[in-house]
């Protein structure tokens, strides 16, 4: 992964060498190599997501005898996730208020637009039921250059129906043994073709931060630098204090920690998405932190929907700040509690289609703030999104990891083991 990291950087200036200067209308052959090569196995990873919660899950539930406590494992889950949310946001609103004197120097009013897409309060409830079995759609695209249609799908009502397959074959008995046997098969398969996608990370990464210096570069600092660097600042203060903290406290080893994570952490920062590295935040949870497979099917798939600690906490936060400043509209406390309430909350009401910028617009829309403000971000959203993937995705893992050893379910010789990526266990 270190390797690809470098590579990255190496063919992303060399791709800008090559020139010519603007290669977002115009990209030469390197450039578009390494769109293609990184889209490409970004798709790999995200193509998994659906087979890997529907046979983990049935399976998983079908064998819940074997998980004790269940319904506490499922409280204690939801706990964490606010707990850890309420700590990172009040980190992001800290950041926001130290940097408040500098955080819209030289930002131009030029950029202010309406986002596209607001969060709403009610999208849990019209996002929970599926449409069909597959919980499968198609999201439609108009252009200039005609109408696009491309498949999409909600991991939440995904694994609404894999629960209620795998209760079902719970209630059904011996007669569903054949259809759980088959779904623990399928897992098994699933999961070695997980195996070799990961093989191909470093080529991945450095695909990915190639296209990502070509296309962004670092000039939109000029104007955003005190934003991104307050973004990344409290990204890491959560990385360096509240997480480590939480695991201290819960008697697991930091370091161990973060060296078992790594191949997540770093997948999620180069691909900036939470759901296409899901699958591997779930293998990792399991084989690397020591977490059950039939606790980490629920908790990953959920906190891959709803446990955003970097999208849904910090960001919205630093941002609502931000733009308060900027239209000169002075936050009480009032407005503090709300954005708290909105990180805690939001991000499980909205889920399935929670997003940085899902969650930005229900925070500026509950606190009453103008929603034209999002779009004075928008030149510096990939840059500070990559920071923001990768602690969502350690917060993901970091729950199940918790839980488990509060519950007395994890295995703490596979965490304290050195991280092994051999294989695949199945």
């Amino acid at each position: 992964m270190v390797v690809g990291l470098i590579a990255g950087l190496v063919l992303g200036f060399a791709a800008i060498a090559i020139g010519p200067e603007n290669q977002v209308e115009n990209p030469n052959w390197l450039t578009t190599l390494l769109t293609e090569v990184g889209r490409g196995y970004v798709s790999l990873l995200t193509v998994l997501v659906i087979p890997l919660v529907v046979t983990a899950v049935i399976s998983s539930v079908a064998r819940l005898r074997e998980v004790a406590n269940a319904a506490r494992l499922a409280v204690q889950t939801l706990l964490w996730f606010a707990l850890t949310a309420l700590a990172s946001v009040v980190v992001g609103i800290v950041a926001g208020l130290v940097t408040k004197p500098w955080l819209t120097a030289g930002v131009s009013a030029d950029t202010a637009a309406e986002p596209g897409k607001v969060g709403e309060w009610t999208a849990f409830l019209t996002g929970l039921i599926p449409s069909n079995i597959f919980g499968l759609g198609v999201k439609v695209t108009q252009t200039d250059a005609g109408v696009t249609a491309s498949p999409s799908f909600s991991i939440l009502q995904i694994l609404l129906i894999s629960i209620a397959l795998g209760v079902a074959a719970l209630k059904v008995g011996p007669k569903a043994d054949t259809f759980v046997a088959f779904a623990e098969s399928a897992l098994a398969v699933v999961q070695k073709v997980l195996w070799w996608i990961i093989r191909l990370a470093p080529i991945g990464t450095a695909a990915l931060i190639g296209k990502a210096i070509v296309t962004y570069g670092w000039s939109s600092l000029a104007s955003l630098g005190t934003f991104v660097l307050a973004l990344y600042a409290s990204l890491l203060v959560v990385w360096l204090v509240v997480y480590p903290l939480v695991l201290k406290l819960n008697g697991l080893s930091v370091r161990q920690f973060y060296r078992n994570v790594w191949p997540v952490i770093s997948l999620g920062f180069v691909t900036r998405s939470s759901m296409g590295v899901m699958p591997v935040t779930q293998q990792v949870t399991e084989r690397n932190l020591g977490v059950p497979r039939g606790y980490a099917s629920f908790a990953v798939p959920l906190g891959a929907t709803t446990k955003m600690d970097g999208c849904a906490a910090i960001f919205p936060a630093l941002a609502a700040i931000f733009i308060a400043q900027f239209y000169g509209i002075e936050l009480n406390v009032t407005h503090y509690l709300l954005i708290a309430f909105v990180a805690v909350i939001g991000s499980a009401a909205t889920a399935g289609t929670t997003g940085a910028t899902v969650m930005l617009t229900l925070t500026l829309s509950t606190l009453g703030l103008p929603l034209a403000g999002v779009g004075l971000l928008l030149a510096v959203e990939p840059i500070v999104d990559m920071g923001r993937t990768a602690l969502n995705v350690t917060g993901q893992a970091l729950v199940p990891a918790i839980v488990a050893k509060r519950e007395g379910i994890l295995d703490k010789a596979a965490y304290d083991a050195k991280p092994s990526f051999t294989g695949v266990a199945v």
